[in-house]
């Protein structure tokens, strides 16, 4: 027993040899700890006063982002109702356009001045769908030719300068599109 008893007094000895070493650690470094608590408190606070400083300023940046997008925004609703206003005047001007044939040449089969008319509509509709600039300034001069060409073979029909008993230059336009 008395083995036993020397093992649980060795074994209490470690122990408590255990607690005093972290006891004197502990003094030795109390000093080191407390500046590493108050280290670590100053940064809580300064970074929870960058975050605040940061936040700010995201919200400042999202408020500009958002009158910016709002602002082009109107600038592009304004821009579509310009151009739905514009395309709509392009019709009427075709409308205008059918109306002149149909007076032009009486004798001309409704079908043959619709058809006119579509092609027109169609020249229109390509200018005004082009992905890029230059494609639809190419559809715009199709348009403006085709046009012009239409006017050209009224007013010489009008004046008795054409023989032409319909619009030749005109179909022959659309027959090379």
């Amino acid at each position: 027993m008395n083995t036993f008893r020397n093992w649980v007094l060795s074994f209490t000895r470690l122990l408590h040899s255990i607690k005093n070493e972290n006891l004197e650690w502990q003094n030795a470094n109390q000093a080191l700890q407390a500046k590493l608590k108050q280290t670590h408190a100053i940064n809580e606070k300064a970074l929870e006063a960058e975050l605040k400083k940061r936040s700010v300023q995201l919200a400042h940046e999202i408020a500009l982002l958002k009158t910016k997008q709002a602002s082009e925004l109107s600038m592009f609703k304004t821009k579509c109702t310009q151009d739905i206003k514009d395309y709509k005047d392009y019709l009427k001007s075709l409308d205008q356009l059918k109306h002149s044939i149909q007076t032009s040449y009486p004798h001309l089969p409704e079908a043959v001045a619709f058809t006119i008319h579509h092609h027109a509509k169609y020249l229109l509709h390509k200018m005004w769908e082009a992905d890029n600039y230059e494609q639809k300034m190419l559809h715009e001069m199709q348009l403006i030719t085709f046009m012009t060409t239409v006017h050209e073979d009224a007013r010489t029909y009008l004046e008795g300068s054409s023989a032409d008993q319909l619009p030749a230059k005109t179909l022959r336009l659309i027959d090379q599109t």
